[in-house]
């Protein structure tokens, strides 16, 4: 498969497949010419890259991931401590976020929201108290 048909079969851009093998995740069979010339597994692997990426795991993450996913005595604990490091963080992420909605929710509330200049959302930004 040229590069075009194994975009379009993992859901990735041409462009990102282009990084994955610069920084080594894949690494498909060059022809005579010079052309990327991938195989089934190296479309698997693709796909394997695109839902690790969706789910937010870096790429540190996926190159650890796909190093447990090619090693065939791995311990599926390895795989399991990882993706539990991953949810604490989204975990953490959510937190932040709901800290932020509730904190703007409050600006919002006391803000009158008429023609006056007094805005309590511009004194928070702005440090005032």
């Amino acid at each position: 498969m040229n590069i075009g048909d194994v975009a379009s079969r993992s859901g990735l851009p041409a462009k990102t497949i282009r990084y994955y093998e610069d920084i080594g995740l894949i690494k498909p069979h060059r022809s005579a010419n010079g052309y990327r010339c991938f195989a089934e597994s190296d479309l698997h692997k693709l796909a394997f890259l695109c839902r690790a990426r969706a789910l937010g795991f870096t790429i540190e993450d996926c190159r650890t991931l796909m190093g447990l996913y090619e090693d065939e005595s791995r311990a599926s604990a390895d795989v399991k401590q990882l993706a539990q490091e991953h949810l604490a963080k989204i975990e953490g992420k959510i937190a932040d976020l709901q800290a932020m909605r509730d904190t703007l929710g409050v600006l919002i509330k006391g803000c009158a929201g008429d023609s006056r200049p007094d805005c309590p959302i511009l004194k928070d930004l702005s440090g005032e108290r």
